[in-house]
């Protein structure tokens, strides 16, 4: 619930220009002051590196393949549906663009640069790369903790996050996103992924 009402506020906000936004502005100043205080050239390649980890390539064939390493996995413990992974990770990997596209297009919001939108371009809000990720390499987190025991879980669970989280970061402090854009993708990333739990734990649980 608490995701779902921050992803309703700021997309609201985005679409009257609410003075939420405030926070974007001011995240970006306080990242150009740092950068320009640190003006650390391996820092901005890897805030470009973690950014890339966000594309459709390489997130969609690590979901894909590690939904097959978990159908596998599966088969070899004897579950009844060991196959469930395969079509789980398929449906998340065609969610991404339906989710994301449509509110680009909707809120059409401009980037950081506040440069108009081209003809061809769908907007920023929200960050097509942070839903990507997180919806990706968190859904193929979930497939493959079903194999494990607690204890790789967590870690498997907790170095998911920190990727997705450095993923955002990358995008903020790249500029290739304001920080809104990063948070309500993870908002909408973090619904999915409940769902996905919820279907997973009803009717893969033997």
């Amino acid at each position: 619930m608490a995701l779902a009402l921050l992803f309703a506020l700021i997309s609201w906000q985005v679409a009257v220009d609410g003075p939420l936004l405030g926070v974007d502005t001011g995240v970006r100043g306080a990242v150009h002051d740092l950068r320009r205080t640190l003006l650390s050239v391996p820092l901005n390649h890897l805030g470009v590196a973690l950014s890339d980890l966000g594309g459709g390539i390489p997130a969609v064939p690590v979901l894909l393949g590690c939904a097959g390493a978990a159908a596998r996995l599966e088969r070899q413990a004897g579950r009844r549906r060991w196959w469930l992974p395969l079509p789980t990770a398929a449906v998340a990997a065609v969610l991404i663009p339906l989710l994301v596209v449509p509110a680009k297009a909707y809120f059409a919001r401009p980037g950081p640069y506040g440069l108009p939108l081209a003809a061809d371009q769908w907007g920023w809000y929200p960050s097509g790369h942070t839903a990507t990720s997180a919806i990706a390499y968190g859904s193929a987190a979930l497939l493959l903790a079903r194999s494990f025991g607690r204890r790789v879980t967590r870690r498997l669970i907790a170095g998911t996050a920190v990727l997705c989280l450095g993923v955002g970061a990358g995008l903020v402090w790249s500029d290739y996103h304001w920080f809104l854009d990063v948070v309500a993708s993870w908002c909408l990333a973090g619904l999915l992924l409940q769902a996905l739990t919820v279907v997973l734990r009803r009717f893969g649980s033997h």
